[in-house]
């Protein structure tokens, strides 16, 4: 069976694209799936991640390829190892833009640790933080994955990737996961018939957690919220039919028409951000003042 992707950016319609493609394929069994990118010109290459998870959860019970891909596209996409899943090479990434892709066990905690530290924390395009911030930032970023690990019940792995765009100052990085979704584990845990943008909503809100125990809980955004309105970057979550932004210190909350099956964080930083940040318990009366 056939079926065309058209591009895939890095926003809601790009969600919706990938998300359509899912809709109409997810009921194949036993098929021979193509997955058409004639008319793909574009993609950004951090949404393999959310792309890798949907043609995952399409391969357990099909076999899938991916067919016709524009040259421009073929190259982003074996620059950063995503192709070399489908039978192509790699292709050295010469600038250093790529985040590569990269598919997690469950108990992948440390691997994942090392990828983020190694891939994206310590990336020079990254504004200056101090020790204790850097500290907060990279346990932001690493409880994405363990939310994935812990609330979603994922059993099909985590899968995660990112890109530098040098030319519009933008470094994108993004999680997903072929987990139960945050609107039925809010649901489970609140006893509520609640949306899946409002589950989403919720979760993201101060100290919010569906977790039990001593463990502290939440998304990891608090922070990352806190950071990315100050440097202008944006956070992007798509669960279930749930379509949620956080940009220009405002929060865009949208129903999608298809349904994602687990959940994506995506984040964008600001390269061109020329300020330093750090704790508020860091600064003295000198530096706040």
């Amino acid at each position: 069976m056939n079926f065309v992707l058209g591009n895939v950016r890095h926003d809601q319609q790009g969600f919706a694209t990938l998300l359509r493609l899912y809709s109409q394929a997810e009921n194949c069994l036993f098929e021979d799936i193509a997955i058409d990118l004639a008319w793909t010109s574009w993609f950004d290459a951090d949404m393999c991640a959310a792309f890798g998870a949907l043609l995952s959860r399409l391969a357990h019970m099909n076999t899938v390829r991916l067919t016709n891909i524009q040259f421009k596209v073929e190259t982003i996409l074996s620059k950063n190892g995503f192709l070399c899943h489908y039978g192509w090479g790699q292709v050295v990434d010469c600038w250093h833009t790529t985040i590569p892709y990269h598919r997690f066990d469950v108990k992948d905690d440390r691997f994942f640790a090392g990828y983020i530290e190694e891939q994206f924390i310590h990336r020079a395009e990254i504004p200056h933080m101090s020790s204790g911030l850097l500290k907060k930032f990279r346990e932001s970023i690493f409880e994405i994955f363990s939310n994935a690990v812990l609330h979603s019940r994922t059993e099909q792995g985590i899968f995660s990737c990112g890109q530098f765009f040098p030319n519009k100052d933008q470094l994108y990085f993004s999680v997903a996961d072929l987990g139960i979704g945050i609107r039925r584990k809010v649901r489970e845990y609140l006893r509520q018939n609640i949306s899946a943008v409002k589950a989403i909503n919720w979760a993201t809100l101060g100290r919010n957690t569906t977790k039990s125990g001593a463990v502290p809980g939440g998304l990891g955004l608090k922070l990352l919220q806190e950071f990315i309105d100050l440097n202008g970057g944006s956070i992007q979550i798509v669960s279930d039919t749930g379509y949620w932004k956080r940009a220009n210190r405002k929060t865009l909350m949208d129903p999608l028409a298809y349904s994602f099956p687990g959940t994506v964080v995506t984040i964008e930083i600001n390269t061109a951000d020329p300020n330093s940040y750090a704790l508020v318990s860091e600064l003295s009366a000198a530096d706040i003042f």
